[in-house]
């Protein structure tokens, strides 16, 4: 991991704690585990996560609701599918 894909990863580390910690944990696990791996794409896709509502990323991570965006959509249940451990 270069200088610059250290101090990303430190930054999107803030910008995901949302305050609630279960949230909090789903994008950690992400960061954790697919960041290194993923694509200049996939990393864009999860930026744009991180701007949404939490009231509104909590209802799409319980399963209440779906993300008109498809690509959203698909990393939200990408992230449901990480195990906890």
């Amino acid at each position: 991991m270069t200088y610059d894909d250290a101090t990303e990863l430190r930054r999107l580390r803030w910008r995901s704690r949302r305050g609630m910690r279960e949230l909090d944990r789903l994008f950690e696990r992400w960061l954790d585990r697919c960041w290194a791996t993923s694509t200049e794409a996939e990393r864009e896709v999860f930026r744009r996560l991180l701007d949404c509502e939490d009231d509104r990323l909590w209802k799409w991570f319980l399963g209440h609701e779906r993300s008109d965006d498809a690509q959203l959509d698909t990393l939200v249940q990408s992230i449901r599918q990480l195990s906890p451990g």
